[in-house]
């Protein structure tokens, strides 16, 4: 194992190379422990050269409802009425703390991130 940090685009593509080679060795092994290393190195360069900002909370809320091929009428248990639905998504009104706490169960989002402060549409 000759693992080193990743410094360069050329050291991270060397890593990701490397990381695919041994991605399925088993675990107890020195390529087990070297995935989990170069994982580790990996995870740190993407998120210092590579951050993704997260989505404001509308735009969270829709990715979650696409991922779980869900409908504005799915959500009316956990806003309101449909008129209240539509107003959120369309950002005509603001998310309330009630709204907040059903998302987070029902759509398991972190409460963190629906939290946040977002433009209404003018």
């Amino acid at each position: 194992m000759n693992i080193k940090p990743i410094r360069s685009e050329a050291d991270y593509n060397f890593a990701i190379k490397r990381l695919e080679e041994i991605f399925d060795a088993p675990v107890g092994t020195s390529e087990s422990d070297e995935a989990d290393i170069l994982g580790l190195l990996i995870d740190e360069y993407e998120n210092t050269h590579y951050y993704i900002e997260a989505p404001d909370p509308i735009e969270a809320i829709k990715i979650r409802m696409e991922e779980l091929h869900l409908k504005q009428v799915d959500l009316v248990d956990v806003i309101g009425s449909k008129s209240r639905v539509s107003e959120v998504l369309n950002r005509k009104r603001k998310l309330t703390i009630e709204m907040i706490r059903n998302l987070t169960k029902r759509l398991n989002l972190s409460p963190d991130l629906l939290i946040n402060d977002y433009p209404l549409a003018s």
